[in-house]
């Protein structure tokens, strides 16, 4: 990958279709997030009909993330498989570690190894990017040990390489924001339960339905703390909708709502780890 970063962004989308056309054939981890979706669209066009998307559905995946990833492969002439995945069912996983996403993407991975495996595939590919190596992602472990490609990390495509793609290919989630799954909203250490992802996924539903587009409930317990684009902070804050938005969220069983001033940033748990914990993942 190091010779391809400074290479201009023509070169790297032209290595990406050489890379997937060279593979034969392949298994997509979609999401129908702007990644996963950029590299099941050049798949399509290099490999043709040698070429499954499969979606891993379970609690921690938001319904309407599932309605949205459907609709678009449709769009682009696929109809995934949607397979069960358990990891709310593993005890590592569901007691919410700092490698929480070690226990999801293995569970994951595991079953697209042996889909791949029973069925003749070449190759399991995923979705992350360039950028995405400088994060903390445990669940990269997981995607080593079961062969999983990264073929837009491979050739240097960060993320907005994958967003300019995604434009010229004409895909629906081109500026579509970051949707990670819903166990990202809790801190690490706090038990993920089914009800508290409803609660969840049921509280940002609430807010993006108001017009708010890059927002995240994390999940404190009884309290939710929001997190919204700055310019967007007085908007809440501002009756009737401060008092409506209370009063929803007080539905889901929150006690106490709360809004964080630094605004939206992804990942922002990450910051309560510590470097130690950081180097053991």
């Amino acid at each position: 990958m190091s010779t391809l970063i400074d290479s201009p962004y023509s070169l790297r989308v032209e290595r990406l279709r050489e890379a997937i056309r060279s593979l034969g054939s392949c298994v997509v981890a979609y999401s129908g997030g702007v990644d996963s979706s950029v590299v099941l669209k050049v798949a399509l066009e290099e490999l043709g009909p040698n070429v499954v998307a499969v979606i891993g559905k379970s609690a921690t995946y938001a319904g309407s993330e599932l309605a949205l990833a459907l609709t678009q492969a449709r769009a682009l002439g696929v109809e995934p498989r949607v397979i069960a995945t358990a990891e709310l069912d593993d005890p590592r996983f569901a007691n919410n570690p700092s490698n929480r996403c070690y226990f999801c993407k293995g569970e994951l991975y595991g079953k697209l190894e042996s889909l791949a495996r029973a069925e003749g595939w070449g190759v399991i590919l995923d979705g992350t990017n360039a950028d995405d190596l400088a994060d903390h992602r445990p669940g990269r472990r997981a995607a080593e040990e079961n062969a999983v490609r990264s073929p837009l990390a491979e050739c240097a495509m960060s993320k907005a390489d994958v967003r300019a793609l995604a434009h010229e290919l004409g895909l629906p989630s081109a500026d579509k924001p970051a949707m990670p799954c819903l166990s990202s909203r809790f801190p690490y250490g706090s038990k993920i339960t089914g009800e508290q992802l409803a609660q969840v996924e049921q509280g940002e539903a609430w807010l993006r339905a108001r017009g708010f587009r890059d927002v995240r409930l994390r999940h404190h317990g009884s309290v939710a703390r929001l997190e919204l684009e700055a310019h967007e902070l007085v908007r809440l804050a501002s009756d009737p909708l401060r008092g409506e938005c209370v009063a929803a969220l007080k539905r889901l069983g929150f006690a106490y709502v709360a809004l964080d001033l630094q605004g939206f940033r992804s990942g922002s748990l990450n910051e309560t780890l510590s470097i130690s914990l950081r180097s053991t993942t």
